[in-house]
């Protein structure tokens, strides 16, 4: 598995070396699309594409965040969002378990890890995740057990929305944002292996219709004729395979 932070500078930097000639980084990574995907707030996406630190954040309080996030794009077929009732009985939990988590820790968001007397006033005890936990004498963080109900609700979520746990809760934000630019990064690898990828695209066209009117009148013809060149050898190419199709039925 590779490390977050050179992950996602790999991942950067592969992206731009592809972009090519005419097209800017902005012009390929859709800030909204990669928050919606990735669960990270949009101005944590611009640092991070900016290669700039995200501020910290207390890991319960990220995992309360994306559930509510999924909630919000993650739709059902009709465009309303999915209950609590409905996520919760998903992995055999009460609706008010999940609410009075969520709410709780959207109502008092702490810049720290709670400590475990405050969860268990909370009804919450030990659903904090097993990452840090600080001292309640000396402040200083330390492993917190790991499992517990936070753990198992959730595995339960992620399975409810993804077909299974795969950590998108939790992750950290680089790990998050590198996970939502391999679709982009692969999209521009087979551009690359086909040069006519981009330009099959719908946005390929319409960026090229928009370009259009900076082009001098040769300069434009010039495009028309390449374009009017390949169709014409694809149909020629169309014309031949239907020919050799017809002849080979003839001849059984």
């Amino acid at each position: 598995m590779r490390e977050t932070r050179p992950a996602l500078a790999e991942t950067l930097s592969r992206i731009g070396s592809l972009i090519g000639d005419g097209r800017s980084r902005d012009d390929v990574l859709d800030v909204e699309r990669l928050s919606n995907e990735c669960g990270v707030p949009r101005d944590v996406v611009r640092m991070l594409l900016d290669g700039e630190e995200p501020p910290a954040e207390d890991i319960t309080d990220r995992i309360v965040r994306r559930i509510v996030h999924l909630r919000e794009t993650r739709l059902r077929p009709d465009g309303t969002r999915h209950s609590y009732d409905e996520i919760a009985a998903s992995y055999g939990a009460s609706r008010a378990s999940l609410s009075n988590l969520v709410n709780s820790r959207r109502k008092t968001p702490s810049p720290q890890m709670p400590t475990r007397q405050a969860l268990s006033r909370q009804g919450l005890s030990e659903q904090v995740p097993s990452e840090q936990v600080p001292s309640q004498q000396t402040g200083e963080r330390r492993p917190a057990r790991s499992g517990g109900p936070l753990a198992s609700t959730q595995a339960g979520i992620e399975t409810f929305f993804f077909g299974q746990p795969n950590g998108w809760l939790s992750a950290e934000p680089q790990t998050s944002l590198d996970n939502a630019l391999q679709s982009v990064l692969h999209g521009l690898e087979g551009e690359a292996a086909d040069p006519m990828a981009r330009l099959r695209g719908t946005h390929g066209l319409r960026e090229l219709a928009a370009r259009a009117p900076q082009l001098a009148e040769e300069e434009l013809q010039l495009v028309t004729d390449w374009i009017d060149t390949i169709l014409q050898r694809r149909n020629a190419q169309r014309v031949r395979g239907s020919g050799s199709d017809s002849s080979h039925t003839e001849g059984h």
